[in-house]
């Protein structure tokens, strides 16, 4: 489903604590140790994470580059440049660049960062030594990173991500009050789903009235609304149909937005029209004791896989194994999706401030169901960022 938002302003006052200016400094630090000579983030969550700058992403090249052994600095187009400086970016002492219309901002970059091959790039009184490597984005644009390649032939282009995934997989407590602020808020949206969902409705009608409803609850856009009813409700990422609601659908509802704040929210809830058919409630019983499990599994030093291995083991020795067909879980802050994964094969130990889903479901397919929340690792457990109820609910046909 398409985006859906609302426009808004954000202060950078309101966001100080979410994006400190020292994280610039551990991005440096992180990127020495990683062996890359400097980051380049074009918009994106990893830019955002470092200023919280919520850059537009266009063809006109926006770009923090962080060298591992110097100062940072912003390179944007000069019709940005108040964003910019509205921006909570503007407030960390940043050296921002504006490039004008005429100019090349990529040959820009190099020559601040020093284009390996280039006249007096190497050692030169004023010049910074030649980089060998830089970390681009992970979700850099293809045009863009062929321009880079292009502006430092000789440097090895690497992704950021591991410089930057030791910093964003833990969450400071500011970052978790802002997932839990999310949390609260996408619960609420979970509240008014029942009113909803009535029989004669379309699923791409109760969606469009979610996506509202995300928005009321004070997300600044819905990022997604998964509506899936009978025999959709077996489709785990399904989009929204002109299926008819009809008694005795069960109705798998995921849905989560972006908070002005940057941080996501993410929650499915399963809901059935009239009363479910008893093999729904039977199996809708074993996915409620998997999914409780999984989530009292949660505490530092267990793995990640262990989680998953959790909420899979009550649902094969059920006899529905084969019926849960994805992973346990997934990361969540500035993505919807990050690391950590709860999957099969992940033997990363949990730590405290890693923030993921815990998720499991079961898709026989004439109808199916999920339940999700959003549980943070603490020092002594884990803890559940979405508190509305798990248990099957039951509207009227």
């Amino acid at each position: 489903m398409a985006q859906t938002e609302q426009a808004g302003p954000v202060h950078a006052a309101d966001l100080a604590g979410l994006y400190p200016a020292d994280r610039l400094g551990l991005a440096a630090a992180a990127a020495a140790r990683a062996g890359i000579g400097a980051l380049l983030l074009t918009p994106g969550p990893d830019l955002r994470y470092l200023t919280g700058y919520d850059a537009l992403a266009t063809e006109r090249l926006t770009c923090l580059a962080v060298p591992a052994d110097g100062p940072a600095f912003l390179v944007a187009p000069r019709l940005e440049l108040r964003s910019v400086q509205a921006s909570p970016a503007g407030g960390l002492g940043l050296d921002i660049v504006a490039w004008d219309e005429t100019d090349d901002p990529y040959r820009l970059v190099a020559d601040r960062l020093g284009r390996p091959g280039s006249p007096g790039s190497r050692g030169a009184p004023g010049r910074p030594a030649a980089l060998e490597s830089v970390g681009l984005a992970d979700q850099m644009w293809a045009m863009m990173v062929l321009r880079f390649r292009d502006a430092l032939p000789g440097a090895r282009l690497r992704l950021a991500s591991p410089a930057l995934r030791g910093l964003r997989i833990r969450k400071t407590d500011a970052e978790v009050a802002a997932l839990r602020q999310a949390g609260a808020a996408i619960d609420r949206v979970h509240g008014h789903v029942p009113e909803l969902l009535r029989a004669g409705r379309t699923e791409r009608e109760v969606a469009a009235d979610i996506a509202g409803a995300i928005i009321a609850e004070g997300h600044a856009r819905a990022d997604f609304v998964i509506v899936g009813s009978g025999p959709n409700a077996a489709r785990p990422h399904h989009e929204p149909s002109g299926r008819i609601l009809a008694a005795g659908d069960t109705v798998v509802v995921d849905i989560g937005g972006t908070m002005p704040s940057g941080y996501c929210s993410d929650c499915t809830r399963t809901y059935a029209i009239g009363s479910p058919p008893p093999e729904v409630t039977a199996y809708y019983q074993v996915l409620q004791e998997a999914q409780e499990i999984a989530c009292a599994a949660v505490r530092p030093g267990v793995s990640a896989e262990a989680v998953d291995a959790a909420a899979r083991e009550p649902i094969t020795a059920a006899g529905y194994g084969e019926y849960f067909v994805h992973r346990t879980g997934h990361g969540i802050g500035l993505e919807t999706h990050e690391d950590p994964y709860i999957v099969s094969g992940n033997t990363e130990a949990l730590v405290p401030g890693m923030a993921f889903s815990v998720e499991p479901g079961i898709y026989p397919g004439p109808h199916g169901a999920r339940i999700e929340d959003i549980v943070v690792c603490t020092p002594d457990g884990g803890q559940r960022l979405n508190n509305v109820t798990r248990e099957l609910v039951v509207v009227d046909a």
